[in-house]
């Protein structure tokens, strides 16, 4: 009876041969696609609200406090002295909040 039943939703053109696929989809969506858009609007955020003084780690595990901003570039300051230049897309997380203290000092 299941079978038979089963072989005429396969030769029939019926709804349930739709059903999988559109699920399938659904659950693309919801557990790839949105999380991953998500993430990507957050680490926008992130970099667009980047001052000053911030501490980050960069996406290599550098960590250092931010000296000088541009539009593209982001210099750290890693140790007393050491500064890197990195691209704005290259900070993934922020540490703490801007530091009161001027920046050639720890």
């Amino acid at each position: 009876m299941l079978l038979t039943l089963l072989l005429q939703a396969q030769t029939e053109n019926s709804p349930l041969q739709w059903l999988f696929p559109i699920l399938l989809l659904g659950v693309f969506y919801f557990f790839m696609i949105r999380p991953q858009q998500k993430r990507a609007a957050d680490a926008k955020k992130l970099r667009e609200g980047l001052s000053k003084g911030t501490q980050v780690v960069t996406i290599g595990g550098l960590h250092g406090r931010i000296v000088e901003l541009s539009d593209e570039k982001v210099t750290l300051e890693v140790d007393k002295g050491t500064r890197l230049t990195f691209d704005r897309s290259a900070i993934a997380r922020q540490l703490g909040t801007p530091a009161t203290q001027p920046v050639g000092e720890k």
